[in-house]
């Protein structure tokens, strides 16, 4: 940092990166006694937020984990070479009748909620001045990059004519909320970059002697992009607000294709409050996974405190719901046995309840297996959720078959998740992002 507290503010959320091998997760993320009600110890971790910063973590790039990583990345480009190189008719299982399929679910619509992260972390810790959370700062706001930048690739395989992506830059169509969707998506991107870029800068600002001409453009433009930060904040959580509910719009004007437990003309409020609940989620899921895979300590205390919020998010969003499912009168099919019922019990139950009653638990928010599994629930539900409005409740009147991806469509979907995996695990190895004391992080 440069000594103004940045250290503090982006700080990430796992600590000590040389640290022993972690075993068994339990106590504080710093090893001390502490405390067994974690809400009251904010005074004594907050001050021990101040003696860490980022770095760089230590730790070897190709490990076993990796070159799976890069073997799943390599098949994904296979496939994904095939649908470039002779359509999506040779390469999907789409046709006119289904012309959107498991890269919209997945790769696109379901990337996006994942990516709330981002505009959530910004909203507690920035807007709402809630200090101790700008520990999750950075992590947060790398994975929305990441999360939008894969958007983008999978929405190319996606596209029949990908090369014309950019005409929604010049052709405006204020008619059109899928204009709305992408030329949000568009400027959130470089929104993202624009507030991630100071921690690129800050890597090459400690390397004088190997970068010097990289240290002098690091040196000149970190500033220049610090001092409009909290315009970019602000507009990040403007953007990714509009484009998250604007993404529900996009089934309303089909309301009879899809099923009724779904369409709503609230559609857009609801895709929004679920990215709002996913948020948090999400940020625990990738702390605590983080922490695993690269055997650093997780902040527990941090993430117990950040859980206290899922059930306020999580449960309105299922409030409404269920509250709009009533006034319709929709309920009245969660009773026919079909494949919609069974999957919408699913997806609120699995995916909103349990984890709501987990994290009103505190001995279970104290947990790290109780968080990760309430956190993997929640993320886990907005998933099927995205798959359930795009794929299960999308019924075409004129089909002639049912949809089923092709073997192709999958493994692009899990290549791209392991790129996004390594790049990750790259961009952590190299650049500032994850925190460590500061003793450490100076050696």
């Amino acid at each position: 940092g440069d000594g103004d507290g940045d250290g503090e503010v982006h700080a990430g959320a796992v600590a000590l990166a040389e640290a022993p091998r972690i075993d068994t997760w339990r106590g504080g993320s710093d090893g001390r006694a502490y405390p067994a009600d974690p809400d009251a110890r904010h005074d004594h971790d907050h001050g021990h937020h101040h003696d860490e910063e980022p770095a760089p973590i230590r730790r070897k790039l190709f490990t076993p984990g990796v070159w799976v990583l890069l073997a799943m990345m390599a098949a994904g480009l296979v496939f994904l070479a095939k649908r470039f190189l002779f359509g999506l008719g040779n390469s999907t299982n789409l046709d006119q009748q289904h012309p959107w399929g498991l890269w919209i679910a997945i790769d696109v619509a379901s990337g996006v909620a994942l990516a709330a992260g981002g505009f959530m972390s910004a909203l507690i810790a920035h807007i709402f001045h809630r200090d101790r959370y700008h520990a999750i700062s950075r992590p947060a706001l790398l994975t929305a990059m990441l999360g939008y930048t894969f958007v983008c690739l999978g929405l190319q395989a996606d596209l029949g004519r990908y090369y014309n992506v950019w005409h929604p830059m010049v052709m405006w169509n204020g008619n059109s909320v899928l204009f709305e969707v992408g030329i949000c998506v568009m400027i959130y991107l470089h929104v993202l970059y624009l507030e991630f870029a100071p921690v690129v800068c800050e890597r090459y600002e400690r390397h004088d002697l190997r970068f010097p001409k990289l240290t002098r453009l690091a040196k000149f433009v970190r500033p220049k992009i610090e001092s409009i930060m909290f315009l970019l904040v602000i507009a990040g959580v403007v953007l990714s607000s509009l484009h998250q509910s604007s993404l529900g719009n996009l089934m309303v004007i089909a309301p009879y294709k899809v099923h009724p437990l779904w369409w709503t003309p609230i559609s857009s409020l609801l895709f929004l409050l679920s990215a709002a609940a996913v948020g948090f989620p999400m940020i625990i899921f990738e702390s605590l996974f983080a922490g695993w895979s690269m055997k650093l300590r997780p902040e527990l205390d941090l993430l117990s405190k950040l859980a206290r919020y899922i059930p306020i998010l999580l449960g309105l969003y299922g409030a409404v719901k269920i509250g709009d499912m009533i006034v319709r009168g929709t309920h009245v099919y969660l009773g026919d046995g079909s494949l919609e019922s069974r999957m919408w019990l699913i997806e609120m139950i699995g995916g909103v309840a349990i984890p709501v009653a987990m994290m009103l638990v505190p001995r279970l928010r104290r947990s790290l297996p109780g968080l990760f599994t309430a956190a993997t629930l929640a993320v886990l539900g907005v998933v099927l959720n995205r798959i359930n409005v795009f794929l299960i409740a999308y019924n075409p009147p004129y089909a002639v078959k049912s949809y089923f991806p092709a073997a192709g469509e999958i493994v692009v979907t899990v290549g791209l998740v392991a790129a996004l995996m390594f790049a990750y695990r790259v961009m952590v190895t190299y650049f500032p992002v994850l925190s460590q004391p500061k003793a450490k992080a100076a050696a």
